[in-house]
């Protein structure tokens, strides 16, 4: 049956045992939403030997899936010069579980692979998610994570929303409901339901609360291995989604969905073990409890993170949220237990001390952002990168750091100019990334919206 170490995992040979007639073989593309294909159980024994063959356009579309990029021909992956060639997913059997929320469905995550060759497919950020915990083997340590992710629950049936051009929104909470219990209570009977198909997936949720926007929740995940975080985190969005539409309601990762209500954030919470398992972010005789290592590590979080932007704010609205007042999680900023920081060390002792990277929207994607997060913590330990002072209450000149992309578009020259990107995923991953932050931003700026006609139409 399962595995008695993870009683979620599911063991192939007892899926039918277990009532599974499906099994979805899923990978994250280049936003982070998975994709994939159902397999009749019966078959899944040739899929986990052969792998399931997809097209590597899931790569090189936009958030829309528009194919601008490959009749462009811009990238290495998909295009009209190769004939937009599929790649076989090979399941990862240390990750079949069952996807609770569905009945008789399981799902397996997988990565992407060369038919014939069977080398991974560079483009993947599952990919370059599990080369970059690798690394940090090879340097004898083990990076921890755990996400934090905000979401907007409304009560409107998305398909009627998406038809009605997403007017007349109603939200599940009509008031400031910041950790306050009752709006919790009353939906209590769909988070119920909502956690324990979570809890029966492998999916641990360390808590959950109502926020201060109206209808905002969030949900924070066991602390655990990167990837296996980052597979969490693509999974819940999935469970929450089909969740919600089975109840009736619609669900938004935007990061900044109503322009007077507080964005949705992803804040990710790290820390680093030895091989032995021992904390190395934690010195008693260190101010804040903070080793040398951890210093340097955060360091480098800081240092890197213009040029990481287009991954941790990946889309127009991210930039709605990092540019209003309502938050301080922008910026090159740090500080023992700080909110008004981009970077907020917590914790009291060895197993907690940590620190919390508060930039990520909702919207991002968790393979990339855990990436850029584990990338440039070791790079700034490899540098032995110096960290500046911590920052007490709200920094100076908050929202004004010029070294931080306030753009999309700025985020993707960043990207574009940045040796430490290309050293670390190649220059064709670089242009593929790059290349779809453009996309977006040309898609923006063609586009005439309700903003521009109630402000120009009769006053100019």
């Amino acid at each position: 049956m399962a595995d008695p170490m993870n009683d979620y995992l599911l063991h192939p040979d007892s899926l039918v045992e277990e009532g599974i007639h499906t099994v979805i073989v899923a990978t994250p593309d280049s936003q982070g939403r998975l994709i994939g294909r159902r397999i009749p159980v019966k078959r899944f024994p040739t899929i986990i030997e052969n792998g399931v063959e997809v097209c590597t356009c899931a790569w090189a579309w936009g958030v829309d899936q528009s194919f601008d990029l490959i009749s462009a021909n811009k990238l290495r992956v998909c295009s009209l010069h190769n004939g937009a060639p599929d790649v076989a997913l090979m399941p990862d059997l240390s990750t079949l579980r069952r996807a609770a929320w569905l009945d008789g469905i399981a799902i397996c995550l997988a990565d992407p692979v060369w038919p014939g060759t069977g080398e991974p497919m560079e483009e993947s950020p599952r990919v370059q998610l599990r080369r970059e915990t690798e690394r940090y083997r090879e340097l004898g340590l083990q990076p921890k994570a755990g996400t934090e992710l905000e979401f907007y629950l409304f009560r409107n049936d998305p398909y009627e929303l998406r038809l009605g051009g997403f007017t007349d929104l109603r939200p599940t909470t009509l008031t400031p409901n910041d950790f306050l219990l009752s709006e919790g209570n009353y939906y209590e009977p769909f988070f119920r339901k909502l956690r324990e198909d979570l809890e029966r997936s492998g999916i641990e949720i360390e808590a959950a609360q109502s926020e201060w926007g109206t209808g905002q929740w969030e949900m924070t995940f066991e602390y655990g291995d990167p990837l296996e975080m980052a597979d969490r985190h693509a999974l819940y969005k999935m469970a929450v989604r089909d969740s919600a539409r089975a109840a009736g309601y619609s669900v938004t990762f935007m990061a900044k969905p109503i322009t007077e209500q507080a964005g949705s954030s992803c804040h990710v919470h790290f820390s680093v073990l030895g091989a032995d398992g021992s904390p190395v972010f934690y010195d008693p005789q260190a101010e804040f409890g903070m080793s040398e290592l951890m210093r340097h590590a955060l360091a480098g979080v800081i240092e890197r993170s213009p040029e990481l932007m287009a991954w941790y704010a990946p889309t127009i609205n991210s930039y709605r949220r990092t540019a209003t007042d309502d938050t301080f999680d922008f910026g090159r900023s740090w500080g023992r237990e700080n909110r008004y920081v981009s970077n907020r060390v917590v914790g009291h002792g060895p197993s907690t001390t940590r620190f919390e990277f508060r930039v990520p929207g909702a919207d991002t994607n968790p393979y990339l952002t855990l990436l850029g997060l584990l990338a440039s913590a070791r790079d700034g330990m490899e540098r032995r990168a110096q960290l500046g002072a911590a920052t007490s209450g709200v920094p100076e000149n908050v929202g004004q750091d010029s070294k931080m992309p306030f753009t999309l578009k700025e985020a993707a020259q960043a990207m574009e100019a940045s040796s430490f990107v290309r050293d670390l995923v190649g220059e064709e991953c670089r242009t593929l990334f790059t290349a779809l932050a453009e996309l977006e931003w040309r898609a923006a700026q063609a586009a005439v919206t309700d903003w521009d006609r109630d402000r120009y139409f009769d006053r100019i």
